[in-house]
């Protein structure tokens, strides 16, 4: 990744259309289908159709790059994001949260689906990301710092947007939707964990794992971009009662959890 190659991809993204969205936002997995059909789309590209775009490979999926308005804001969404485990580079990874900031993003909403671990919270519940552990073998900041797009050792103390955040929980309480706070942690994947991985992972501070977001968050963080995160909690990781658990069950569960995260995710866009 260069500066040369953002610059390319964001400029073959305003010939087509992608004219200085405020709202940037990545659809993770089993989200994306309600929240898309929320947006008045003016421009839509296939990933593999943008230069220096990967590819999505994973199934479920969509792989498009949406741009249009929503409650009264510009956006620009990613319906369905790239993964380490797919054999990508971190820097490939977030590669389109820098193109995003330099189209003109502004605010920085992320989703994603993960193993919830808190026992006191149930299957088809939202929780926002107050913080993270990064545990994944990488970080897309390795390499030469490009000064342009932000400092060589960016401050991680507050990576979530502290006011986006209060403003979602607000918005949870005034249209009754349970919206919890906590902790996420990312691992490579593609695999489920194992019981004492969870008993692990849990000890060492987290509520629910997942294998995406953060490293799109460290390099919001690295430019300054505002954001605000949240996790559909899809299965349960009991290590006491662990039960094998399918990729099916859990895109049908952040299906339905959809409708939720997009009523908030579409109020907050609303104050921004």
């Amino acid at each position: 990744m260069t500066l040369e190659t953002i610059r390319e991809t964001t400029s073959f993204l305003q010939g087509q259309g992608f004219d200085s969205p405020e709202v940037g936002i990545i659809l993770g997995t089993g989200l994306g289908k309600t929240f898309v059909e929320e947006i008045d789309i003016k421009a839509e590209i296939a990933y593999q159709d943008i230069p220096h775009f990967p590819e999505a490979t994973v199934e479920f999926h969509h792989g498009r790059l949406i741009y249009g308005e929503l409650a009264g804001k510009k956006v620009v969404a990613m319906q369905g994001r790239f993964h380490y485990y797919e054999g990508y580079t971190m820097q490939q990874v977030t590669f389109p949260v820098r193109v995003m900031k330099m189209l003109g993003v502004k605010h920085f909403l992320v989703s994603n689906a993960a193993g919830n671990m808190n026992l006191a919270w149930e299957k088809g519940d939202l929780m926002l990301i107050e913080d993270h552990i990064n545990l994944q073998p990488e970080n897309p900041l390795v390499g030469p710092n490009i000064d342009e797009l932000g400092p060589r050792f960016p401050d991680m103390s507050q990576p979530y947007d502290e006011h986006l955040g209060n403003t979602l929980m607000d918005l949870a309480y005034d249209h009754n939707i349970r919206l919890h706070r906590g902790v996420y942690v990312a691992v490579t994947g593609p695999n489920l964990e194992t019981r004492a991985e969870y008993k692990y992972l849990r000890k060492i501070g987290a509520d629910v794992v997942g294998m995406s977001t953060v490293p799109e968050v460290i390099v919001a963080n690295h430019m300054s971009l505002p954001c605000c995160a949240v996790s559909v909690l899809t299965d349960d990781c009991d290590p006491d009662n662990l039960k094998p658990v399918s990729i099916e069950e859990i895109i049908a569960i952040a299906g339905k959890a959809e409708v939720k995260l997009t009523a908030l995710f579409i109020k907050l866009i609303e104050k921004l």
